[in-house]
């Protein structure tokens, strides 16, 4: 690519690259210079030039002097775009999943059910990079585009030909998942959450739109879990796109939910497909869990799988970092769950998830996380007071705020919780009071390693905090 291909002028100046950092520009780099929240992008133009750019993608009114000004109304979605052509080729199968919950556990699961099937595969989002050899953490669930491209583009090379990928509301509307031909996009469910980004609900979902409006290929596949209010507006507007649409769920046309049944290890779960019924064993616990499965199941289907062989791989899926992960048995009998809700909607389906399974009592423990939607906290305990036996409420990821005033939010959905504000000693007061039939659910911080707190992120690790406290 040259960078008469981005300016109107005429140049036969060769791009080698396209950078968002000023500090990681090098010679024949295009610099892309947003405006964001914390930082503008056209503060660091110059920066970016001394470093060798010889183009800036920017706002029209953006001061650019010593090279190439590639003025744009939006400098986020034309950087991606350019970008995309740039880093090309990427595997042949990509697909995208969005959704509040299930985002991860439904890509985690396409990857397992394409690599079961022999396709080499690999799935990105909360989890970081994760292929059949390896797993690289990237700290978000939408890494910076030219990470993003830059993964996909060596993915080719290494010969994988499928990746699911979580595509996040910011990701979304930041344009960092933008660039690269999406054959399918999948619909999970649509609940409060990111309203200190987004702000209000209706501009969450129009986040989330984009990717059926925008991301999704002419020629792409729509796979929409029916089971959510939002869930008709999807398929009207995917329609609307002109896509093909495939849905699953209770009232799924592609695949379609019957009997769930509890079994000690998982649940039996009823499916019609092709107008036959079959009977899927399936090794995990929960109706969401189901859900995310089925939606796998249906991006599989969206990307050639042959029904047979997906629906024995369904039977052989391995839980999800963090996503009711059954960290320990306590020494009293006690299974010890971890899962990453951390908004109401999901502590209610992992809270529904365990409810089968317990025999005594549940006790669950969570806190919420500081910098973040302040409004979520009041309602997540509710959630837990209402459908627990016992609730503890501790720390989760406070950052700049004050854990105390935190809990204290919590507390007002559940005033009747234990307070312990420290995580570990709240983990281990939670398993010293389980007991033979009892559950412990350790949720909201799932797969995560570190807790932060102010500016530092201190090691903490729920399974392996459990597992200690077990011993």
């Amino acid at each position: 690519m040259r960078l008469c291909d981005l300016a109107r002028r005429a140049s036969d100046v060769k791009i080698t690259g396209f950078a968002i950092d000023h500090r990681k520009v090098v010679d024949g780099n295009v610099f892309g210079a947003f405006r964001g929240a914390a930082h503008n992008g056209e503060d660091y133009i110059e920066g970016a030039i001394e470093n060798g750019a010889i183009g800036v993608i920017a706002r029209p009114e953006a001061r650019v002097e010593g090279a190439e000004h590639i003025a744009s109304e939006d400098p986020r979605r034309d950087f991606a775009e350019a970008a995309g052509r740039f880093y090309a080729p990427y595997p042949d199968h990509l697909v995208a999943v969005t959704g509040t919950n299930g985002k991860t556990s439904s890509v985690e699961m396409t990857r397992q059910l394409w690599r079961m099937m022999g396709h080499r595969s690999a799935s990105i989002g909360t989890l970081g990079v994760t292929t059949a050899d390896d797993q690289v953490t990237t700290g978000l669930t939408s890494p910076d585009i030219v990470t993003f491209l830059n993964n996909l583009a060596g993915m080719r090379r290494m010969g994988i030909s499928h990746v699911a990928f979580e595509a996040s509301s910011h990701g979304l509307h930041q344009h960092r998942v933008s660039g690269i031909p999406v054959k399918a996009a999948a619909f999970t469910n649509f609940s409060r959450d990111h309203l200190d980004y987004h702000e209000t609900m209706e501009d969450y979902f129009e986040a989330k739109m984009q990717l059926f409006e925008q991301l999704l290929a002419d020629d792409g596949i729509a796979v929409v879990w029916t089971d959510d209010a939002q869930s008709d507006t999807v398929i009207a507007r995917a329609k609307a796109r002109g896509v093909r649409i495939m849905t699953v769920g209770s009232r799924g046309e592609t695949i379609r939910l019957g009997e769930r049944r509890a079994t000690p290890l998982g649940q039996a779960v009823s499916l019609t497909h092709d107008g036959e019924t079959h009977l899927l064993k399936l090794p995990l616990i929960g109706a969401y869990q189901a859900a995310n499965v089925l939606v796998a199941a249906g991006l599989a289907l969206a990307t050639g799988a042959e029904w047979g062989k997906l629906f024995a791989a369904m039977g052989r899926l391995s839980p999800v970092r963090g996503r009711l992960e059954r960290a320990v048995i306590t020494s009293r009998g006690a299974p010890v769950y971890v899962d990453y809700a951390h908004t109401p909607d999901a502590l209610e389906a992992a809270i529904a998830a365990l409810k089968p399974h317990v025999e005594g009592r549940l006790i669950t423990l969570f806190g919420a996380g500081g910098d973040r939607d302040t409004g979520k906290r009041a309602p997540m305990g509710e959630v837990a007071a209402g459908h627990s036996d016992i609730v503890i409420v501790t720390d989760d990821n406070p950052r700049s705020e004050d854990a105390a005033t935190i809990r204290k939010a919590i507390l007002q959905g559940a005033p009747r919780a234990i307070e312990v504000a420290g995580r570990r000693q709240a983990i281990a007061h939670a398993l010293s009071l389980a007991g033979a039939g009892d559950i412990v659910l350790l949720a909201g911080k799932g797969h995560e390693q570190g807790q932060i707190v102010g500016d530092q992120t201190l090691p903490f690790d729920d399974v392996e905090v459990a597992r200690e406290c077990a011993a």
